[in-house]
Formats: structure tokens, sequence, C-alpha cells
């Protein structure tokens, strides 16, 4: 079952205690997260490209999986995201394809799956707190359109599993946006599956219009489950990657159909 017994006291002194956790949580990720940029600034310009990238990519997957660890430790959060572990030695490359109920989406999945690599906001390749460590783990900026469709499917060729939310912004609410046909053309371009990862989760919190201070009903519950894996469109059929893109629409939107409403 996803749903989890909630408690959101509205005053007092148990609210106190939890908002505190909450606050503890969130500085903790801040801790984690620059202390390894800080680092990775470090090892970026003596560490062999290749050997930089495996270990930016191994630390953040493994970096965040501590950090859900102590989540879910605090009691404030409830996650069983063990159904990507079937994905990680897979070999070959993958497009992971996911829906985007909050921020905290990407760093579940990237937790589970070491080889993969993320396409990011370019500004966040600057971020104090994120930017040295996707840099060392060569993560794909989306500023220039050609480029990142031409690093996807190079990453793709290598064997690296790469987190596409094809939304390109998170879910509001239950309804899930017109997704982007991007991730259709680079499966075409790398000849590469497509795997839906489902994410369930009742809780609000990191949603859009949720600031990251504010307590949610707790404990907050996630679980991701895979989906259905679709084949890469045909290579010399122009008309494959929109059928791909509304076999894609149709799947997730079922999917999203049979949660409960948050």
């Amino acid at each position: 079952m996803l749903r989890a017994p909630s408690l959101s006291p509205s005053r007092g002194p148990l609210r106190a205690v939890l908002v505190a956790w909450l606050w503890v949580l969130v500085a903790w990720l801040g801790v984690l997260s620059l202390s390894w940029s800080v680092l990775a600034m470090l090892l970026h310009p003596v560490l062999p490209a290749a050997f930089g990238q495996r270990l930016g990519r191994a630390v953040i997957a493994w970096g965040y999986r501590f950090y859900w660890v102590c989540g879910r430790a605090s009691g404030l959060m409830r996650i069983d995201a063990r159904a990507l572990d079937a994905l990680a030695d897979q070999p070959g490359g993958l497009i992971v394809a996911a829906n985007h109920p909050c921020m905290a989406d990407a760093m579940l999945i990237v937790a589970r799956l070491p080889r993969s690599v993320c396409i990011m906001k370019a500004g966040l390749q600057r971020n104090v707190f994120l930017g040295a460590g996707a840099r060392l783990a060569r993560y794909i900026a989306n500023d220039v359109p050609h480029l990142l469709v031409r690093s996807a499917v190079e990453e793709l060729q290598a064997g690296a599993q790469l987190v596409l939310f094809p939304e390109g912004t998170r879910t509001e609410g239950d309804r899930l946006q017109p997704l982007r046909g991007g991730i259709a053309l680079i499966a075409q371009r790398a000849q590469v599956p497509v795997q839906t990862v489902i994410i369930e989760t009742d809780s609000p919190f990191l949603a859009k219009g949720w600031p990251i201070w504010r307590l949610p009903p707790v404990p907050m519950v996630y679980r991701l489950r895979l989906g259905q894996r679709f084949a890469a469109p045909a290579a010399d059929d122009p008309e494959a990657p929109g059928v791909l893109m509304d076999a894609l629409q149709s799947h997730l939107e079922q999917e999203l159909a049979k949660q409960p409403r948050r």
C-alpha cells in the first residue's frame, strides 16, 4: 500500500519537533552536496575525463542513496525504490523515463543507478551545491538542443542510462503534462529502448508551489516501480518517433490514473 497513517499537527510541541527534523534533513542534504562540490572542483582538473566521469556518477549515486537512508531513519520518509535495482546491472544504453511529481525525483532514481547520467538545466551546472559534481560526472546541460541530443546519443551508445522526465517540468497534481518529443528522437538515433518508471507519492512536498521549509503530512511516502519498456523507434521510419510519443503519453496517463490523489 502506498498510503501510510499521516501526522500533520497544526501547532504545538510535536509540530515544532517535526519542522526541526525537516530542516535538519534539508540542511544535511546541503552539507553533503556542498562537501562533494568542493572536492569535485578540486578533482576535475587533475583526473582523466573518463575516470572522473565514472567516479562522479558513482559518488552522486551512493551519496543520494546514503541521504535517503538518513531520510528513512528520521521517520519523516518511507521510500521503496528497490524495483530500480533490476536496471542497475543491465548492460547497454537505456533511457529511463519517469513522471515528475516533485523536485526529489532525480535524486530518488539516480540513487539506485550508478551508471546514470542526467540532463539538467544549464544554470544548475553553475550552482554552488550541484555544479562541480555535475561537471565532473559530465551531466548534460539543456541550453543548446542539438548539443544535448548529440551528447545524449553518445552517452547511450557508450552504455549509460539516461534519466529523463519527458514532461520537461514537474507534474501538476495528478495530471500528466504533454510530453516533449526529444526523448523519442534520442531513442531513435541511439537505438536504445525506453524504460518507464512510475513515481508514486501521497505527499505534496517539493511539488510545484510547495516551499522547501513547509512541513507536509508525514511520513512522506515514495514508491518507484517499473512501467512498460518500449523498443527503440525504427531508425529508417520518420513516423516512428511520433508513434512512440503517443504510446508513452498513453501509458503514463494510465499509470497516473491508478494513483491515489494527493
